[in-house]
């Protein structure tokens, strides 16, 4: 009964992983490379390192009305403007704006000191990826939906992995380089699970939770007819929504109301969103950054848009439901860890990685076919998408990091033909294998990852004066980390090609003579004979 059992959590997790296992590949590479995102956009927008964030209260409320002049002249009729701040690793204003659900957002990025458009190329930076981690570049409602299954099913092939494998712990401590390739990526597998196994069941659970509410919106919808707003204010997540009164009315200035929200909370002060900016009851709400700790939960302070007076203030004190969920969102984010232990959340998506890679490709390896016999066709599409998801996922992100240093800093939906190098790299390396042996597609495709991926670091070099190689003025710390990270990857891209092109494949068994044979079993005999 108990190997019934075991039998069929192995069909289980065999299939599981499959039927989702491109999805989540791609779900953890882009997730692992999130925990770096605000490192990222930095990364991509070189001009940012010639200026220096001026955060001190008097510069952050010239910033501020610098942002609400602009907005009043290019968005009057928004319902909300979103002021992003001059902070450390971004020392500009980002403002965004939607006039009305459905249409795309306006976007404008100017000098926090006399209003100009700042001198930065467009580009989606480390938020491309970040968002692609859980939209898959999809409508939102789509990709999350899809995202959200897959991880629920990445959940059932945790466990019944577990189950399935008895001895778990024990292989855990065995890597049998020398033996069949199945068994080596079995091992492969079996080690990348185990060494991050708390991680892989807290960074899938905690996924679906930060999404939950979409997913079994029943609660809010019976208890508060729909209005999700008015849960998040109650439960102390978000400042109440005041209703616009269909009155003119005249914004106060913002910057006393900034120099007062800075005195009164000690965090960095992230954002600034003003809601009916032209009505009667305007709302200005200051956002800061969270406090240190698991809790994910911004500070926030609401103005009353007209008169300029205090309205509410959300400062700590969740309730214990919404306490939970802010942690758990905390814990996916990371957003508490310091430099140590980023570190580590990245090594253990990196395991992540490793595990569901080396779960596709063991799939694939225990069908292949004997010598001779050509594979069939639901084998060659895995291959393929093995090799595109595998080798071709990376290789799009060492293109959008080569689209953002090649391309003309002047040129028209600049971000648009970032994400679409991606794409193109990405296709363009699921379709080639399917015209290819096998063999020779995952040699070709990991040399040109790698090629493509150690292409990064030196067009960085080449094309920015202010970098730190060329003894110029850029973040010293930023770009040597960053492209030193993509040398040592380009270097075991380049490594792992080495060793598919050498595998001769596993070695034909000796066949004994029979007269050999004879006298093996003739000794054997002799010494069971003389230990009796």
């Amino acid at each position: 009964m108990k190997n019934g059992f075991r039998q069929s959590m192995a069909w289980l997790h065999t299939w599981a992983g499959l039927v989702v296992g491109w999805v989540l590949l791609a779900v953890f590479v882009t997730g692992t490379a999130s925990y770096y995102r605000a490192d990222i956009s930095r990364w991509m927008r070189p001009e940012l390192h010639q200026a220096a964030a001026s955060t001190d209260p008097a510069s952050l409320a010239r910033a501020a009305e610098i942002g609400v002049a602009h907005m009043a002249e290019h968005a009057p009729n928004a319902r909300t403007w979103f002021i992003g701040l001059p902070r450390a690793e971004s020392p500009v204003l980002d403002l965004f704006w939607r006039t009305k659900p459905g249409t795309p957002p306006g976007h404008a990025v100017l000098d926090p000191q006399t209003g100009a458009p700042a001198t930065v190329r467009d580009t989606k930076g480390g938020d491309f990826l970040y968002r692609f981690h859980f939209e898959l570049h999809m409508a939102p409602l789509w990709g999350r939906w899809i995202v959200g299954i897959c991880a629920m099913i990445m959940l059932v092939a945790i466990v019944s992995g577990i189950i399935t494998h008895r001895r778990i712990f024990s292989d855990f401590f065995t890597l049998r380089r020398d033996k069949a390739a199945q068994r080596g990526w079995l091992d492969a597998h079996n080690v990348t699970g185990v060494l991050a196994l708390p991680f892989h069941l807290m960074i899938t659970y905690t996924g679906v939770v930060t999404l939950a509410v979409m997913y079994m919106p029943w609660g809010i919808t019976t208890a508060y007819r729909g209005d999700n707003q008015a849960f998040y204010a109650e439960s102390g997540q978000i400042t109440a929504q005041r209703p616009a009164l269909g009155r003119p009315g005249q914004l106060a200035p913002i910057g006393p109301m900034v120099a007062r929200a800075v005195a009164m909370v000690p965090e960095p002060l992230e954002r600034l969103s003003v809601v009916n900016p032209k009505d009667a009851n305007a709302t200005v709400v200051a956002v800061f950054e969270e406090p240190h700790g698991l809790s994910h939960a911004h500070p926030q302070i609401a103005f009353d848009g007209t008169t300029g007076a205090v309205v509410e203030v959300l400062q700590g004190g969740l309730k214990p439901a919404a306490k939970t969920f802010t942690t758990m969102v905390g814990l996916h984010e990371a957003h508490f860890a310091g430099t140590a232990l980023r570190g580590l959340f990245f090594v253990c998506g990196l395991m992540g990685c490793a595990m569901v890679a080396s779960g596709l490709i063991l799939w694939s390896v225990a069908r292949l076919p004997k010598p001779g016999t050509r594979p069939f066709l639901g084998l060659r599409i895995v291959q393929a998408l093995n090799i595109g998801t595998v080798a071709g996922l990376p290789a799009g992100i060492a293109a959008y990091f080569l689209a953002n240093r090649l391309l003309p800093v002047g040129l028209a939906d600049r971000a648009d033909w970032e994400v679409r190098a991606f794409f193109a790299v990405w296709v363009l390396a699921t379709l080639l294998p399917l015209a290819r042996p096998q063999r020779r597609a995952w040699v070709e495709a990991m040399t040109a990852l790698a090629a493509l991926t150690l292409a990064v670091p030196v067009i960085d070099v080449l094309t920015i004066p202010g970098h730190p190689l060329r003894f110029g003025a850029g973040e010293p710390a930023l770009f040597l980390w960053f492209d030193g990270v993509l040398v040592a990857l380009a270097a075991l891209f380049a490594v792992c090609a080495r060793k598919i092109g050498r595998y001769e494949g596993p070695r034909p068994k000796r066949r004994t003579a029979p007269a050999e044979a004879a006298r093996v079993r003739a000794g054997q005999a002799e010494r069971q004979h003389a230990m009796t």
